[in-house]
């Protein structure tokens, strides 16, 4: 298996994979292909979105892939590395793609003074939550996590009064 981080050629390949994960939790809402070749270009790929993609191909194929940025500051003048998504394709599941991942982006979060490797997982997503806890994670129950979205957000940036 080879695993590194993606560059803008790798884009076409992630779109496949993309798409895929974006039917896996929206059905018959997800992207098309040429939709996420252009979110991916334009949005996970510009100068701005901070977010780094590491995939990981098997026999030439990109079977998985994980989005995480690293977030300054933390304690003790450190870094904390924190996971976007972890997709991997149905084919490859329970092989140690996503084990593979995620121990990539705990090294480079290491080798970067990061002292903490966070992330989410919806709770509609038991097998998820195992999967974690196998690997050492806690679950922190004292964090809460909030959203601003859709309507409320646009209404929030509206009202951009300074007392």
């Amino acid at each position: 298996m080879r695993i590194e981080i993606c560059g803008d050629s790798d884009i076409p390949d992630l779109a496949k994979i993309f798409v895929e994960m974006d039917s896996y939790y929206f059905g018959s809402e997800a992207a098309t292909y040429e939709e996420m070749l252009s979110y991916l270009t334009h949005r996970v790929f510009s100068v701005y979105s901070g977010v780094s993609v590491v995939g990981a191909w098997k026999n030439g194929v990109l079977v998985g892939f994980v989005t995480f940025t690293l977030m300054f500051p933390a304690p003790k003048c450190s870094g904390q590395a924190y996971m976007k998504d972890l997709f991997t394709s149905a084919a490859v599941r329970g092989q140690g793609v996503g084990k593979s991942l995620m121990r990539i982006i705990a090294a480079f979060a290491v080798e970067h003074g990061c002292t903490r490797f966070d992330w989410t997982a919806e709770t509609t997503n038991p097998k998820a939550a195992e999967f974690y806890l196998s690997l050492g994670a806690s679950f922190i129950k004292e964090k809460q996590y909030f959203r601003l979205d859709h309507q409320r957000l646009a209404a929030f940036a509206m009202h951009n009064t300074h007392p």
